[in-house]
């Protein structure tokens, strides 16, 4: 199960990440964290704008909502999704 965290603006997501994928995809559940690959290579930020856009995509939010706030040069990160839910999240995520 992912470990999904209350704040005050909404629910942070553990992620882990592999980048420079052959596609961007949610791959599952992994130790606590939604598992993701990114097609977008870890430089420049360029991964992490790929994660915010996935995660908005598949939350069908808009990405202006989704940002990271730990973890940017990490494979291991925190992604807010502003005005969301934890039940509405994990449903979406992992259905």
């Amino acid at each position: 199960m992912i470990n999904m965290e209350l704040h005050p603006e909404g629910v942070v997501i553990p992620v882990r990440v592999s980048a420079a994928a052959s596609r961007d995809r949610v791959l599952g559940e992994h130790a606590g964290a939604l598992k993701l690959s990114v097609s977008a290579a870890p430089e420049k930020g360029k991964a992490n704008k790929a994660v915010c856009a996935l995660v908005a995509k598949t939350l069908g939010v808009a990405s202006s909502r989704v940002s990271i706030v730990a973890g940017e040069t990490s494979r291991d990160k925190k992604v807010l999704v502003r005005g969301a839910d934890v039940e509405t999240v994990r449903k979406a995520l992992l259905p």
